[in-house]
C-alpha cells in the first residue's frame, strides 16, 4: 500500500507534454524574415532561449545577428549559416527557410506570437521550478532545512518572474559589452562622473561614481560618527533625484535617483521619519521630539511632510529579520515598487540561518554577508549596509578606522565592493575637553583649555568619509559638513578657493 507520501507511477500514463506551440514559433520567423523592422520591439522581450524548439532559436538568434550588423534577414542571406546544420537538414535544408515566409498574414500577428512564445516559456520555466521543488521536498537523503528550500524556491520564482527563466544569468560579452556602454551613456548624460545612484552629495559621487548596481556597499562608524545620518541623507538624496527626474520626463532607468527600502533593525520608521523631516524643515530632531517649536516650525514642518508624502521611500523597521527574510521581503518590494537602493541598518542586527549555533557569530556574520552582496547581484541594485566597528579604534591615539576594524568578520571586507568609514574628529576633541578655568586658575589651566577650544573651532561641523576600499576607483578621504543639530551631511566647501570678494 502507498504511504501518502509516496510517488506511484503508471506506465501506461504518458509523460506530460511541455506548453509549447512551435507553428507560432515558424509564423514569427517567417514574419520577422519578411520585415525585419519587427525585431527592434521583439529583440526587447524575446530572447532565443524562449523557443521550444531549438531549431526556432537558432535562426531567431541569427536573423538578430544580421539585424544588428544593418543586414537584411532573409531565407537568401540567412542560408549559408545553415547550410550544416543537422537539424534543418531533416526538414529539407535552407530551403525550409523560405517555406516560413509563405503566409504574409503572419506579419499582423507578430507581436501576438512573440508574447504567447514568451509566455508559453515563462510556463515552462515554471514547471521546471515545480519539479526541482518536489525532487527537493522529497530527497530526505541529505539533511532537512525546509526553510532553506522555501528561500532556494522563491529566488527561483522570481528569475522566472524577471528573467523568463534560469537561463538570463548567463550574458554573452556583447550583452555585458552594451550594458557598460549604457553605464557610460548615463554618467555622460548627468552631467559626468555619475553613472550609478546618486547619494546626494557632489564630492563622494566624484569619487565613486555614484552607488553602482550590484554592488555591496559598506558604511562603518563607531557609535557617535553619524553612519545612521549618513545613510538617511543618502537614502532620502536618491529618493527625491528619482521624482525631479521624473517631473523633468526622464525615464526610471535612466534616472540618477532611485526607489529606496531602507531596512531599519535599530530605530523604528517614525524615528527615522523624524530625522528627515528634521533636515528638510531646519528644526533639530530634538526640539522635534520634545515638542518645543513655534506655530511657525509647526507650520514649516506640516508643509516638509506634505512635500515628503509621494517620495519613493520605504521603511521596514521589523526588528529581528534574518538574512532570508530581507531577502524575501527586498524581492517583493523590488516587484511591486521597483526599487533601486537597499539600506540596511545595520549589519551586525541581521540574524543568520542559525545552522552554526549561538558560539559562531563570525560564520553567520560571514553568511550575512555573503547574503547581502548575493542580493545586490540578484536585484542588480546597489546595497548600502551600515556595520560596526570593534573597540580596538578607541585604544590608538589615531581615531580614524581602518580595514581591520570591521567588527566579527573579515568576509564583510572581502565580501564588499566599497568599505567607507565615517569619522568625526570633533566627536572624539569634545571628549576630551579639559577643566574650565575659573578665577584663580593658573596659567596652565587657562592655556590648556585655549588649545582645546582651538582644536574644537578646527574640527567642528567637519567629518570624513574614508574610502578604504574601492573595486572600481582609488581609495582616499572625502571631507564633508555636518550639522548636528538635523543630522544633515552636505559637501564641503574649502573658502581658501572661492573667489575673492570684490569692495
Amino acid at each position: 500500500m502507498a504511504t501518502p507520501f509516496s510517488v506511484v507511477e503508471s506506465a501506461e500514463t504518458p509523460a506530460p507534454v511541455l506548453p509549447h506551440n512551435v507553428e507560432a514559433e515558424a509564423a514569427l520567423l517567417g514574419a520577422l524574415m519578411i520585415d525585419n523592422r519587427l525585431a527592434e520591439d521583439i529583440q526587447l522581450k524575446l530572447r532565443p532561449d524562449h523557443f521550444f524548439e531549438p531549431l526556432h532559436g537558432r535562426v531567431y538568434e541569427s536573423i538578430l545577428k544580421l539585424v544588428d550588423k544593418n543586414m537584411i534577414a532573409s531565407p537568401v542571406t540567412l542560408r549559408p549559416m545553415f547550410e550544416a546544420d543537422e537539424e534543418m537538414k531533416q526538414l529539407g535544408g535552407p530551403a525550409w527557410l523560405a517555406q516560413l515566409t509563405g503566409s504574409g498574414a503572419a506579419i499582423i500577428g507578430a507581436r501576438d506570437f512573440a508574447d504567447q512564445i514568451y509566455e508559453l516559456a515563462l510556463l515552462r520555466a515554471l514547471v521546471g521550478v515545480g519539479r526541482e521543488m518536489v525532487e527537493c521536498a522529497l530527497d530526505t537523503s541529505q539533511d532537512i532545512d525546509p526553510k532553506s528550500q522555501i528561500e532556494d524556491a522563491e529566488a527561483a520564482l522570481y528569475r522566472v518572474a524577471e528573467e523568463g527563466g534560469g537561463e538570463g544569468s548567463v550574458k554573452s560579452f556583447a550583452v555585458a559589452t552594451r550594458m557598460a556602454v549604457q553605464l557610460a551613456e548615463k554618467a555622460l548624460s548627468t552631467g559626468g562622473g555619475l553613472s550609478g545612484v546618486t547619494t546626494g552629495l557632489e564630492t563622494v559621487n566624484t569619487r565613486t561614481g555614484g552607488l553602482h548596481p550590484s554592488d555591496l556597499l559598506i558604511l562603518a562608524g563607531r557609535p557617535g560618527m553619524g553612519k545612521t545620518s549618513l545613510a538617511t541623507n543618502i537614502a532620502f538624496n536618491a529618493a527625491t533625484r528619482l521624482v525631479r527626474d521624473l517631473e523633468d520626463g526622464i525615464a526610471q532607468e535612466k534616472s540618477a535617483g532611485a526607489a529606496v527600502a531602507f531596512f531599519s533593525l535599530e530605530m523604528s520608521a517614525d524615528q527615522l521619519a523624524t530625522r528627515i523631516l528634521s533636515e528638510q524643515s531646519g528644526i533639530s530632531s530634538e526640539n522635534l521630539r520634545m515638542g518645543r517649536i513655534s506655530q511657525q516650525d509647526f507650520r514649516g514642518l506640516a508643509r516638509a511632510a506634505a512635500e515628503l508624502e509621494g517620495l519613493p521611500l520605504y521603511i521596514d523597521d521589523t526588528p529581528g529579520l534574518t538574512i532570508a527574510a530581507l531577502r524575501t521581503r527586498a524581492r517583493r518590494m523590488k516587484r511591486q515598487k521597483g526599487i533601486g537602493l537597499i539600506v540596511v541598518d545595520y549589519l551586525q542586527l541581521l540574524q543568520g540561518t542559525g545552522k552554526g549555533g549561538d558560539s559562531n557569530r563570525v560564520q553567520e556574520i560571514s553568511e550575512i554577508s555573503r547574503g547581502l552582496k548575493t542580493l545586490a547581484k540578484e536585484l542588480s541594485v546597489p546595497v548600502l549596509a551600515l556595520s560596526q566597528l570593534s573597540r580596538a579604534v578607541e585604544q590608538r591615539e589615531d581615531k580614524r578606522p581602518q580595514l581591520s576594524d570591521l567588527r566579527e568578520s573579515g568576509s564583510i571586507e572581502q565580501d564588499a565592493d566599497i568599505v567607507l568609514f565615517v569619522y568625526r574628529e570633533e566627536y572624539y576633541v569634545a571628549s576630551r575637553e579639559p577643566k574650565r578655568p575659573i578665577d584663580g586658575d593658573d596659567a596652565k589651566t587657562f592655556e590648556a583649555h585655549e588649545a582645546w577650544a582651538r582644536d574644537m573651532e578646527r574640527a567642528y561641523g567637519l567629518s570624513e568619509l574614508i574610502i578604504a576600499k574601492q573595486r572600481h576607483g582609488a581609495t582616499g578621504k572625502v571631507k564633508l559638513k555636518f550639522d548636528s543639530r538635523i543630522t544633515k551631511f552636505s559637501d564641503y566647501i574649502d573658502e581658501s578657493y572661492l573667489p575673492e570678494a570684490r569692495g
